[in-house]
């Protein structure tokens, strides 16, 4: 029997990224939220209670079922025009997280090359990406929402154009920090050796490397993706109705705050928690894959 085998169980150093996860807290909370925004996404009007779009004057500023007069048919209460506004936050969560989804796969996948080209050729080649993104990082979201609606028009093709143009730098300066440092490794001097070409070191020694950065700064983005959509649909540079978003529900209740507190707060809070919940499985990952603040 070796020295290890008589030591108790419980000091036993944890083995693996699977034991890692499981003495770090899941944030189940975020987790379980996230979960019930991504089936809002999925299912949208097939689990909504009533028609998003359904117009009903008749029940016009109904208040949350816990304020007087206030009913289990509208749980969160309705709208102006007699909507339902719980029916109308499960609708608009589909286009919160198909905006966030956009700004991962594209923003990133074109962020994480350029930052990968940048960081490893160096040079002339580095110093004209960085300025590109130093330009681009310049200009202000919203002037560059504003000219993409003025040529495109406003709709959701706009928001994805904005989040793609504004988030890939972003991914293109961290992941090229990051490069910088790998290149010097002595796997990929010994890959040049063996003969490895270009894209084998990328995609073989370089990528896997930098795929935990990639996580956790796509989850982090999360929210601030809902936040921009939600600006942008508030500012009439976004979705349009008939759609439903929750940017575009904070847009149509700012005129009945006074009397109508509901239908301005019950999307705001729909945002605050799903961005909170994000923000927090995104640090929990960093805490979880960053060797510095890792604790065996």
């Amino acid at each position: 029997m070796t020295a290890d085998a008589t030591l108790p169980a419980a000091t036993l150093p944890p083995r693996g990224w699977i034991s890692r996860l499981r003495g770090r807290g899941l944030p189940w909370i975020s987790m379980i939220i996230l979960g019930l925004v991504a089936i809002a996404a999925i299912f949208g009007e097939s689990i909504a209670p009533h028609d998003p779009n359904g117009l009903n004057l008749g029940v016009a500023f109904r208040p949350p079922l816990w304020a007087a007069k206030g009913e289990w048919t509208y749980p969160l209460g309705t709208d102006n025009l007699g909507r339902d506004i719980f029916s109308r936050i499960i609708t608009g969560a589909r286009v919160s997280l198909v905006s966030a989804l956009y700004a991962i796969a594209f923003a990133g996948s074109i962020g994480g090359l350029v930052g990968m080209i940048s960081g490893y050729f160096g040079g002339i080649v580095d110093a004209i990406i960085m300025r590109l993104v130093d330009i681009q990082m310049s200009i202000p979201a919203l002037a560059l929402a504003l000219v993409i609606a003025a040529v495109f028009g406003a709709d959701f093709d706009t928001v994805v154009i904005v989040i793609i143009v504004t988030y890939w730098t972003w991914y293109a300066r961290i992941v090229r920090g990051e490069i910088l440092s790998l290149k010097e490794r002595d796997y990929v001097a010994l890959a040049k050796v063996a003969g490895c070409g270009t894209f084998t070191i990328f995609f073989r020694h370089l990528l896997p490397n930098i795929m935990n950065t990639l996580l956790v700064l796509s989850t982090l983005q999360v929210g601030q993706v809902i936040i921009f959509e939600a600006s942008l649909s508030f500012l009439g540079l976004g979705i349009q109705a008939p759609d439903v978003s929750w940017g575009l529900m904070l847009a149509d209740a700012r005129g009945y705050l006074t009397n109508a507190w509901w239908a301005i707060t019950m999307p705001g809070i729909a945002i605050m928690v799903t961005c909170l919940s994000a923000n927090m499985i995104g640090d929990w990952l960093r805490d979880t894959f960053d060797p510095k603040r890792r604790q065996l």
